[in-house]
C-alpha cells in the first residue's frame, strides 16, 4: 500500500466524471430495466419532470414522449429554456430556474442537478429549445459538448426537446418496459388534470384526478364509492376494499413517494382521529384502517426527501412560513372528511359497518392472540425456528435496508444458508413441512397455525408493517414440485393476510442455480438451460455437469456465492390489473378444471427435468403445484 499522502493525493473531479463514477448518488441503483425503480427510468423521469413543471406553471398542455429501441425523446410545449442559458442548464451543476420560487414554486424535478445527471450518463444527449421562432440545439456525449448551433428561423411552437440514449458502459444491457413507463405517465396525469401525454402514439389524460387513480387501480369490489376531497395544495381519495392490510398511493409535488413519509403518517393519524370523532366511539386504529385504499397528493415548497430518488418524504413543514405537514394534512382531513360524512349518510353507514365488521373479527380472535404470543415465545423462536441477524429494518442502523429473512424448507437447506449468510443482515426462518392453504380462511388461522404464528412473530407484523424487522422477505425453496408448492402456499399466505408486504415490495423469490458446469480450471453456475449451454460452450468439451435438485445439495461454501453481493432476487409484485381475491380464487380455490386447462396451455416442461422424481397422473395436484411459476410470472411478477 502506498503510504505517501501529499497534495498530489487530493483530486477534484469534473462534474460529469463525478456523476459517471458515482451514478448511485444521483439516480439510485442502475439495474437493467426489469424493475420500475431502475436507473434508466430515473433518467427518463428527471427529463419528464421538467416538462411537467412547465405545465404546472400554466405553459404547455401536451407533452410528447417517444421511446424507440433504447432512445428516449421528450418534447414539451412550454416556454422553452432561455437560449443563452441552454448550455449551462444542460451541463453546469446547480444551474436552473427552480431556485426562484416565483417561477417554480412547488416543482417536481431536482433543482439544478437532474438533467445534468442524465447528460453525463448518456451515450448521446441532445437538447433543443424553441422560443418565439428561434432555436438552439446542443449535442453531448457522456456530458462532453460535441456541437452547438443556432437556428434563426424555425416553424415550431415554443418548448423544449430532450433526446438521450443511456450509456451501456454504465448500465450494461438494458431495455425499457412500456408497462412501467405507462404507470409513471398515468400517475402524472392523475396529478395534473387536463395535461395530455402522448406516449408512442397513445394518449393519456385524466379529468378526475385521484378519483380516476382509484377507479382504474381497484379491480375488486369496494364497500362504498370512493370519497374524493380537494383543497389548496392537497387532494385525497379513499375507500375500503374487502381484504386485509392498507393500500396507499402517496405523492408529493407529483413525485410518487412509494415509501410514504411524513405526509402518509399525518394522513393515517388524522384519518383515525376524524373517524373516532365522527362516530363518537374510540375504535381501535387497526379496525378503522384495515382494507383502506387511499390516494393522497400534497404540494410542498422545497420538499426534503430521504433519498436522491425521492421515494420517501422527510419534510416537516409545508413551506418556510407554512404549517407543519402534520398540521396541514390533519386540518384538511378533519374538516373535509367530517363534512363529507355528515352530508353523505349512505357512505357513512357503509364505512361504519366495515369498521364494525373488522372490530368483530378482531375481538373474535383476541382470546387466542395472547395464547399465540406466549406459544411463540415458548417455542424458543430466536434459537430454533429463527436464526436472527444483528441489524433490523425497524431501526435506524446504516444497514437496515440490506436486512433480509430467508424462509427455507428443511434442516439441510436452512443449515446451508445459516452457515453461509452475513450474520449482520441475513436471518433464516426454517419451515417444518408444507404450510396450510389459507385461501378463504380468516386471520384467526394465523394465530391457530403454529407455522404462520411463528412466521408472523419473526417478521413482527401482527399490528402493521411499521415494525417490520427485515427489509426483504425472501422465499428460498427448492426448484422441484414440493418447493414450488411451498412457494405458492407462502405467497398465498402473504396475499391473504399481509398484502401490504407485497404492495410495498418487501417479498422476493431467491433464485439459485439449477446447474453447475465445471472443468479443472473454471466453475460456472447456471440459472437456466440457456446459461448451461453457454457455459458448456465456453468451457470446452466434456465438462462436469451437476443438476441441483434442492438447496440442501448446495454446500455452504458454494451458497456464499448465491446470497452475497451477486444475489439474484425476483420481486413479487401486484400490478394494477391484479385483484388479490381473484388471484387467490383462481390459483388456490376449487376451480380445478379451469386451472388445469390454464396450466396445460402454459406449462413449460424442462428438457433436463428428472421425470422419475416427478410422477405425472394427468394434471393432478403435483403438476398443479407448478402453477406457482405461473402465479409468480403471469400474475404478480
Amino acid at each position: 500500500m502506498d503510504g505517501n499522502y501529499s497534495e498530489d493525493s487530493i483530486k477534484t473531479l469534473d462534474w460529469k466524471e463525478h456523476v459517471r463514477r458515482r451514478p448511485g448518488m444521483y439516480i439510485g441503483k442502475l439495474g437493467d430495466g426489469t424493475q420500475p425503480d431502475d436507473g434508466i427510468y430515473i433518467l427518463l423521469k428527471e427529463v419528464f419532470d421538467n416538462s411537467v413543471d412547465e405545465y404546472m406553471m400554466g405553459f404547455g398542455k401536451t407533452i410528447e414522449l417517444t421511446v424507440s429501441e433504447l432512445e428516449v425523446t421528450v418534447r414539451d410545449y412550454g416556454r422553452g429554456i432561455p437560449l443563452g442559458k441552454l448550455v449551462d442548464v444542460a451541463s453546469k451543476m446547480n444551474t436552473g430556474a427552480k431556485y426562484d420560487s416565483k417561477v417554480f414554486k412547488k416543482s417536481v424535478g431536482l433543482n439544478g442537478v437532474g438533467i445534468k445527471a442524465v447528460n453525463a450518463l448518456s451515450r448521446s444527449f441532445t437538447i433543443q429549445s424553441v422560443r418565439e421562432g428561434k432555436a438552439k440545439v446542443i449535442e453531448f456525449a457522456a456530458g462532453e459538448k460535441l456541437s452547438e448551433r443556432d437556428i434563426d428561423s424555425i416553424n415550431e411552437g415554443n418548448g423544449t426537446m430532450v433526446r438521450f440514449l443511456p450509456d451501456e458502459t454504465i448500465f450494461g444491457k438494458f431495455n425499457f418496459q412500456n408497462e412501467y413507463i405507462e404507470a409513471m405517465i398515468r400517475n402524472y396525469t392523475y396529478l395534473n388534470t387536463g395535461m395530455v401525454v402522448k406516449f408512442n402514439g397513445n394518449s393519456f389524460t385524466s379529468k378526475n384526478g385521484l378519483l380516476d387513480l382509484l377507479s382504474e387501480n381497484i379491480k375488486g369490489d369496494t364497500q362504498y364509492p370512493p370519497i374524493h376531497l380537494k383543497g389548496p395544495d392537497i387532494e385525497l381519495a379513499l375507500t375500503h376494499g374487502s381484504g386485509y392490510g392498507e393500500d396507499y398511493y402517496t405523492f408529493v409535488n407529483g413525485q410518487h413517494t412509494t415509501q410514504g413519509g411524513t405526509h402518509l403518517s399525518a394522513f393515517r393519524e388524522a384519518y383515525v382521529e376524524t373517524i373516532r370523532k365522527f362516530y363518537k366511539k374510540d375504535f381501535d386504529a387497526s379496525d378503522i384502517r384495515t382494507s383502506v385504499i387511499a390516494a393522497i397528493s400534497v404540494r410542498v415548497e422545497d420538499p426534503v426527501f430521504e433519498s436522491q430518488t425521492k421515494t420517501k418524504l422527510g419534510s416537516k413543514d409545508i413551506g418556510p412560513n407554512g404549517p407543519s405537514v402534520r398540521q396541514f394534512i390533519g386540518d384538511f382531513v378533519r374538516t373535509a372528511l367530517d363534512n363529507f360524512l355528515h352530508k353523505n349518510s349512505e357512505t357513512a353507514n357503509a364505512l361504519l359497518q366495515k369498521i364494525l365488521d373488522a372490530e368483530k373479527e378482531r375481538k373474535a380472535i383476541s382470546g387466542i392472540q395472547k395464547l399465540a404470543r406466549e406459544r411463540a415465545k415458548k417455542s424458543n423462536l430466536h434459537n430454533k425456528k429463527l436464526r436472527d441477524c444483528r441489524f433490523h429494518y425497524n431501526t435506524k442502523d446504516a444497514k437496515a435496508d440490506e436486512t433480509m429473512l430467508f424462509i427455507t424448507e428443511g434442516d439441510s437447506a436452512s443449515g446451508s444458508i445459516t452457515k453461509s449468510r452475513d450474520v449482520n443482515t441475513q436471518a433464516v426462518f426454517s419451515l417444518r413441512g408444507k404450510p396450510l392453504n389459507c385461501f378463504g380462511l380468516t386471520k384467526k388461522v394465523v394465530y391457530e397455525n403454529e407455522e404462520f404464528n411463528l412466521l408472523q412473530a419473526a417478521l413482527n407484523i401482527e399490528e402493521d408493517l411499521e415494525n417490520l424487522r427485515y427489509s426483504k422477505v425472501v422465499v428460498a425453496t427448492d426448484a422441484d414440485v414440493d418447493g414450488m408448492h411451498i412457494r405458492l402456499l407462502l405467497l398465498s399466505f402473504f396475499l391473504q393476510f399481509f398484502p401490504d408486504l407485497i404492495r410495498q415490495e418487501h417479498v422476493f423469490i431467491l433464485q439459485t442455480p439449477l446447474f453447475r458446469v465445471r472443468n479443472k480450471k473454471k466453475t460456472s453456475y447456471c440459472y437456466s438451460p440457456e446459461e448451461k449451454e453457454a457455459a458448456i460452450k465456453a468451457l470446452g468439451p466434456n465438462p462436469e455437469i451437476t443438476r441441483f435438485k434442492g438447496l440442501g445439495e448446495i454446500s455452504p461454501d458454494e451458497f456464499k456465492n448465491f446470497i452475497g453481493p451477486d444475489i439474484r432476487l425476483d420481486p413479487v409484485r401486484i400490478t394494477p390489473n391484479d385483484t388479490i381475491a381473484d388471484l387467490l380464487s383462481f390459483y388456490m380455490g376449487k376451480n380445478t378444471p379451469e386451472r388445469q386447462e390454464f396450466i396445460i396451455d402454459n406449462l413449460k416442461i424442462e428438457e433436463d427435468m428428472d421425470h422419475e422424481e416427478k410422477p405425472v397422473d394427468g394434471v393432478d395436484k403435483e403438476i398443479e403445484s407448478d402453477s406457482v411459476e405461473l402465479l409468480q410470472h403471469e400474475a404478480v411478477a
